[in-house]
């Protein structure tokens, strides 16, 4: 259950008709509500240190790639093998467009093999794992 919560916020998160650059706590209360404290053994700073560097908590955020691939939104979601842009082509893991408003980017039928991307992860290694992440939620009213 908490892989579709996960799936479903991460898809919300892509980026939305009305983008929004996110206060550090307003989306750690997002995320904490969503049950995410704790998901796949990371703690809710983890995931909020990690969309500070994905994105700078930016809902509308675009990296276009060397490869004709776009990460898009707070966790940059890769068009290549995670969301359908319909520019370039894609594996579309994730069944789900990359921008727009989407509400449950996990089929029903549990078909879908989306999962955190590994360049998100690789990035969490290299700014947020092994640190004391503490102040990624200080002083938010959890």
């Amino acid at each position: 259950m908490k892989a579709l919560t996960l799936l479903s916020l991460l898809g919300c998160l892509i980026t939305a008709n009305k983008a929004k650059i996110f206060s550090r706590c307003e989306l750690a209360y997002m995320l904490h509500e969503e049950g995410l404290d704790g998901y796949e053994g990371y703690s809710l700073a983890n995931w909020i240190c990690m969309a500070f560097f994905e994105s700078g908590f930016n809902s509308a955020a675009e990296d276009d790639n060397a490869d004709g691939s776009t990460d898009y939104g707070i966790f940059q979601i890769n068009s290549r093998v995670w969301c359908n842009n319909y520019r370039s082509p894609t594996e579309n893991l994730c069944h789900i467009p990359c921008t727009g408003t989407v509400p449950n980017p996990t089929p029903r039928s549990g078909k879908s093999r989306c999962r955190i991307p590994a360049h998100v992860i690789a990035d969490w290694t290299m700014h947020c794992k092994g640190r004391d992440l503490s102040e990624w939620v200080d002083g938010c009213d959890l």
